[in-house]
């Protein structure tokens, strides 16, 4: 190759080379701009926090004379926490535990007294405090049993109890419709108990806070005074035909009517037997807990539901969301025996029955869960 095409292929080179690096510099600096001039924005992740608290619900606690017999003690007081010692460790180990004090507490002082009218002890109070319970409702068939009187002496029982929750009696008016709002885990959360019965007595014309009887308009107002300032709202009713596993006609409009009003919660009892679990979009609904402790004849009457939900409260930025989660459902059965000529009562876990105690009690078991879970199987047996 001749000298002079040699420094032409070598020019070529050296000309090639030069255009690549001013190439390479435009680029870089090309993207030097670009990113000076189109800044990066950062997407803030949404704030999430959670948090949840257990809650159990049992039905009635209904104090018959032979239940009260058993209780008492050689000084004179009485002690029921032998009886239901066994499902102290189950209600413990909720948040929240829910009852209904069928009999009025009013004490020995206004003379104890089993069916149609009864009162009970105070030492009842005492024993399910002790348990665990911390929602009670006082808003059924029996709180006029003992008139003016016996309500006065059950409020005065409820009021100086430290974080406990009743509804449904009250001593005014002021009372009743001032919001009682408790917190647990970061939830908010209330209690109202409302009555469709009271045996045929005659409520109090001058002092309707006595015994809170459903009424729609009373209880659209209340629920309004409430919803927007908890989280968790529970409506207790007492509503119902007795011993029937099959909620009635007014039950169900009620409970459509509840849930249209956006409580979380409905926990039912009155029928003294089991009803199903069912759900209204968002809202539970308990029909009937059944007996929780109580002297009646029949398996029936003598097996009572304990329900369990997780409460989830889930905020995300300013916004709260509250679902109910795992539904559980466990049953309990009373038994009695008797002993030197007297009842001998324990409340039973049925996963603690054995045939000595109870013949057939998984036949019965079955029957009885049957009912319970019949609406929907969200519920999980226990």
């Amino acid at each position: 190759m001749s000298n002079k095409r040699k420094l032409k292929v070598k020019y070529s080179n050296v000309f090639f080379i030069i255009i690549l690096i001013i190439f390479i510099f435009f680029l870089s600096s090309a993207q030097v701009l670009l990113e000076k001039e189109i800044p990066k924005v950062e997407v803030e992740e949404p704030k999430v926090t959670e948090t949840s608290l257990s809650l159990i619900m049992v039905g009635d606690c209904l104090i018959h004379g032979a239940i009260y017999d058993d209780a008492k003690t050689t000084n004179g007081s009485y002690d029921f926490s032998k009886m239901l010692e066994l499902v102290k460790p189950i209600i413990q180990s909720y948040d929240l535990a829910f009852y209904n004090q069928e009999s009025i507490l009013g004490g020995v002082e206004l003379g104890l007294s089993s069916y149609p009218r009864f009162n009970a002890p105070k030492e009842v109070g005492d024993a399910f405090l002790d348990l665990g319970f911390n929602l009670v409702s006082l808003a059924n068939n029996h709180t006029l049993d003992k008139g003016k009187e016996g309500i006065y002496s059950s409020l005065d029982y409820w009021r100086n109890k430290e974080n406990i929750m009743t509804a449904g009696s009250y001593s005014s008016e002021e009372n009743r419709i001032t919001p009682n709002i408790m917190e647990k885990n970061g939830i908010t959360y209330a209690l109202l108990a409302y009555t469709t019965t009271t045996n045929g007595l005659n409520t109090f014309k001058d002092e309707p806070y006595l015994i809170t009887v459903y009424d729609e308009e009373l209880v659209k107002a209340d629920i309004e005074r409430l919803r927007d300032k908890v989280d968790l709202l529970m409506v207790s009713m007492h509503w119902g035909e007795e011993y029937t596993h099959n909620p009635t006609e007014e039950q169900k409009i009620i409970a459509e009517y509840l849930a249209s009003l956006n409580v979380d919660i409905i926990i039912g009892h009155h029928p003294h037997v089991v009803q199903p679990i069912d759900f209204i979009g968002n809202t539970m609904v308990i029909y009937s807990l059944g007996n929780f402790i109580a002297s009646q004849y029949g398996i029936n009457k003598l097996t009572g539901l304990m329900a369990g939900v997780t409460v989830k409260k889930t905020t995300i930025d300013d916004q709260t969301t509250i679902t109910l989660e795992e539904p559980t459902a466990q049953l309990v059965y009373i038994d009695s025996k008797i002993t030197n000529y007297r009842h001998d009562y324990k409340l039973y876990p049925y996963n603690l029955l054995t045939d000595d105690i109870l013949e057939n009690y998984k036949d019965h078991y079955n029957k009885y869960m049957g009912i319970v879970t019949s609406l929907n199987n969200r519920v999980t047996p226990l």
